[in-house]
């Protein structure tokens, strides 16, 4: 059963076509990742699932939530939807935090907002978030700011916000390509972990397939706003179809292919 169906997706910018024809299915509890070059259109193709895009992009196609159409909702229903059934990890935390706000303050306004708890229990759901998300001393860290954190616990910060309310879906754009290598393993782990045990259907959207050999279910690749070739994880790596993906698996490091084996285990899996 699909959580998400992205049917026929195009996207274009002065009659310019940016996506053409995408089509994804994300299904509960597994990864799916969608890998390309930037400027491929696979930043476009998870911005156009909450209503994201910059203004003068014409956008067509499907995309489904269960039996809702997303395409054309009115913003109302659409920002009933988004933080609490679709969320989005951004690669830089910081957009995602305000600065001149605790993160207890964003926490607990957000669970307020779309759950309707009160103050005690949006606190206490705060404090339990930032505890599953491995921030040493949850309860202090909701007295502290943004910026008295590292990146890689500013992303754990962005990750428990954008689980707050029990989403179906996660979208994660790029969500470790700001931080350092043994940073990036453990926030893939994590992802990895919450989407088996919370049953999320998530998006990962990434130029890295290192990263998608860490953690992803399924691999798209995009190129030119066209998906050029979609297989599992396993698959993709060891018997890819498209030029384009054997170039790019060329490019990781130790040839690309020996490399997944290690950030397997890395991510726990």
């Amino acid at each position: 059963m699909s959580a998400l169906v992205i049917d026929d997706l195009r996207i274009e910018h002065g009659g310019r076509p940016l996506v053409r024809g995408v089509d994804l299915e994300l299904r509960p509890g597994r990864v799916q990742g969608l890998a390309g070059e930037s400027g491929s259109g696979k930043t476009l193709t998870s911005l156009a699932v909450l209503g994201l895009l910059p203004r003068g992009m014409r956008v067509s196609g499907s995309i489904r939530l269960d039996e809702t159409e997303l395409l054309g909702l009115p913003g109302r229903r659409l920002n009933a939807i988004r933080g609490r059934r679709i969320a989005m990890v951004f690669q830089d935390p910081s957009s995602a935090l305000h600065p001149q706000l605790t993160v207890g303050h964003q926490l607990t306004d957000h669970i307020r907002t779309h759950l309707g708890l009160g103050r005690a229990a949006a606190r206490s759901r705060a404090e339990a978030l930032l505890d599953r998300v491995q921030l040493p001393d949850p309860a202090a860290a909701l007295r502290r700011y943004p910026h008295q954190f590292s990146g890689g616990q500013r992303q754990r910060i962005a990750i428990a916000s954008a689980l707050a309310c029990d989403p179906d879906v996660l979208l994660a754009d790029e969500p470790t390509t700001a931080l350092d290598v043994t940073v990036q393993a453990g926030i893939l782990a994590l992802l990895r972990e919450l989407a088996v045990e919370r049953s999320l259907a998530m998006l990962l959207v990434t130029h890295d397939l290192g990263v998608m050999s860490a953690i992803a279910d399924d691999v798209a690749v995009m190129r030119d706003g066209r998906i050029v070739e979609s297989q599992p994880r396993a698959a993709l790596f060891t018997a890819p179809e498209h030029d384009y993906t054997r170039q790019l698996l060329a490019a990781l490091p130790g040839s690309g292919r020996g490399g997944s084996d290690g950030s397997e285990q890395e991510a726990g899996r």
